[in-house]
């Protein structure tokens, strides 16, 4: 069998491990930058208001990454332990699949969104207020989604392959030609919040053809037209995948939830002041993600492998520099809410006033985030997606929406913004006595 760029089974864990975690982290903190910049450019071209309603637009955003992410993730999950078996066409077939069950799955979602877009919007939160700017930013975004599956399958199965830098570049290149379209159409073209989508879909695209451009010269894996057990290949790769799906679900949940509730005690300045939040979360998530996503072909193979030993290495490792990079983001964020704010919005107004206070509860979920991540990419890394998508229903979805609607009858003036963090940290908790009580 031709082999990839990494020894999975041989090398030293923690080298593997930084050849792929160093590529992984900048090229999905680019990423996020995609979003984040769309944020400062909008809130600092169109105010508080395109913030808002690129928010409200964002879930749907998070749903087309999700399924992305669950067809990548799963189809590399299983690559990883086919090639371990020597079974080189089968990793060919299940990732071939994932990108053409993506495709189709990806082009209906658009289809329907633009056929149905005020209605779309609505379902999605947006006030009367809101609602030109909202279908505005949408119409413009969606044709460009289409090609955000192939990034997602792209970079995983990529990374599998032996080539983390490659999909690193599937992250800057996209992110830096965003940077430069959102400047040049929100500001000298003057064109708002349809030139943030504009840039924001043209630089997806890219990303997109790069991901499938790669596959003409892989080390290993390559697109084939092969649909041996296709169904059984695709249900398998989305079990699998799954808890990666709920986690972009569960963001979107997040937000929807979180924009009810800020919409209900503080109207269209709370909304605005929680998208900054919103904007930070991705950061979290993909530098949380790059640690899971780097562990997870060294876990995946070896645990067909059956090397346990190289397995629970790798999972310690991604644990130790996980607490890290959330410890990291915490501090950043409680320190700097004032400076992170004044990049979107006004400090002293409303909205950002609001969000220079909340910033700082806000923080304490980046620690507990990333510890849950990489716990759940664990399990996910080794094919126990019940288990995977258990923990992400439990800080995404089963505690977070209670949490929401408690704690600010409780604590008014905050206790939206402690929702999410005190989600998190009962999940990790959950996880930890669950692990004890296992043992």
């Amino acid at each position: 069998m031709a082999s990839t760029g990494l020894d999975y089974a041989n090398g030293r864990i923690p080298l593997l491990f930084r050849k792929i975690f160093f590529p992984t982290l900048l090229g999905m903190i680019f990423n996020a930058l995609i979003t984040i910049v769309d944020g400062i450019f909008v809130g600092n071209g169109v105010g508080p208001d395109g913030i808002a309603a690129v928010n409200i637009i964002a879930p749907l955003y998070m749903v087309a990454t999700g399924i992305g992410l669950m067809l990548g993730i799963g189809a590399s999950v299983l690559a990883g332990m086919a090639l371990a078996e020597n079974a080189r066409q089968k990793a060919c077939a299940v990732v071939s699949q994932a990108f053409l069950t993506g495709s189709c799955i990806m082009a209906l979602i658009v289809a329907v969104t633009l056929i149905f877009p005020t209605s779309i919007a609505r379902l999605l939160g947006s006030s009367d207020h809101l609602m030109p700017l909202a279908i505005d930013y949408l119409c413009w975004l969606m044709p460009g989604i289409l090609f955000l599956v192939w990034s997602c399958i792209g970079m995983m199965t990529i990374r599998l392959d032996g080539s983390p830098n490659y999909a690193m570049m599937i992250n800057i290149v996209p992110a830096v030609l965003n940077i430069i379209g959102d400047y040049v159409l929100i500001f000298p073209c003057g064109m708002g919040v349809k030139g943030a989508a504009i840039a924001t879909a043209g630089s997806i695209a890219v990303g997109g053809l790069m991901a499938i451009a790669y596959f003409h010269k892989p080390y290993v894996i390559r697109l084939v037209a092969d649909f041996t057990d296709f169904r059984k290949n695709i249900m398998k790769t989305m079990a699998v995948g799954s808890a990666s799906f709920i986690t972009e679900i569960a963001m979107s949940v997040m937000m929807l939830t979180g924009n009810f509730i800020f919409m209900k005690y503080f109207g269209d300045a709370g909304v605005a002041a929680y998208s900054i939040a919103c904007y930070l979360f991705p950061l979290m998530f993909m530098m949380s993600n790059a640690v899971a996503q780097s562990a997870q072909p060294i876990i995946s193979y070896n645990f067909g492998n059956h090397a346990s030993k190289r397995v629970t290495e790798a999972f310690r490792l991604s644990l130790r520099v996980a607490l890290l990079c959330g410890a990291i983001v915490t501090v950043s964020i409680f320190f700097l809410s004032g400076e992170i704010v004044s990049l979107f919005i006004p400090v002293d107004s409303e909205a950002g006033t609001l969000a220079t206070r909340g910033l700082p509860i806000y923080s304490f979920c980046a620690i507990f985030f990333a510890l849950n991540i990489a716990y759940i990419g664990y399990y996910q890394s080794m094919g126990k997606a019940a288990r995977a998508m258990t923990y992400t229903l439990l800080r995404g979805v089963i505690l977070l929406i209670p949490l929401f609607f408690l704690l600010p009858s409780i604590f008014p003036a905050w206790g939206m913004w402690a929702a999410i963090p005190a989600s998190e940290l009962c999940t990790f908790l959950i996880i930890l006595a669950s692990r004890f009580m296992t043992r």
